[in-house]
């Protein structure tokens, strides 16, 4: 089976993308999960989505490291990014003093830079599918 080099660099980009913020959620549980907890309308499922969220960005890591999985660890990071990113500007729209509950470089950002980064990732994520589907070598 022949490589697919430009999925092949989207899938290590992802990768890099959901170890880093699975481990940094997991690293600053207790930040996490408090900020998680300050959050209207999720408050009362903060100590389930602290260890979910965390455990499906590690899955979607694992799906994208092998080729006979790498298309449903691209799926997996097309729902991700598409359920944070919608819940963002949710959150955002009906909420203007929000907690970051990411962590690292990533709370860093303001909520505008980080909807405009997910929109990114989640673009190349889609790329990666559709880079799939034509079979570019």
């Amino acid at each position: 089976m022949q490589r697919n080099f430009p999925v092949t660099i989207i899938a290590c980009v992802l990768i890099f993308l959901f170890a880093y913020t699975a481990f940094s959620k997991l690293n600053e549980h207790e930040l996490f999960y408090s900020q998680l907890r300050k959050m209207p309308w999720i408050s009362g499922w903060a100590v389930f989505i602290s260890w979910f969220v965390p455990f499906l960005e590690l899955v979607t890591v694992f799906l994208l490291l092998f080729t006979w999985s790498k298309p449903y660890g691209l799926y997996s990071a097309v729902i991700l990014l598409s359920v944070f990113t919608f819940f963002i500007i949710a959150m955002v729209l009906f909420n203007k003093n929000l907690p970051c509950s990411c962590g690292g470089v990533m709370a860093e950002l303001s909520w505008k830079q980080h909807i405009f980064l997910n929109l990114f990732f989640l673009l190349l994520s889609l790329t990666g599918i559709i880079n799939l589907k034509q079979k570019i070598v």
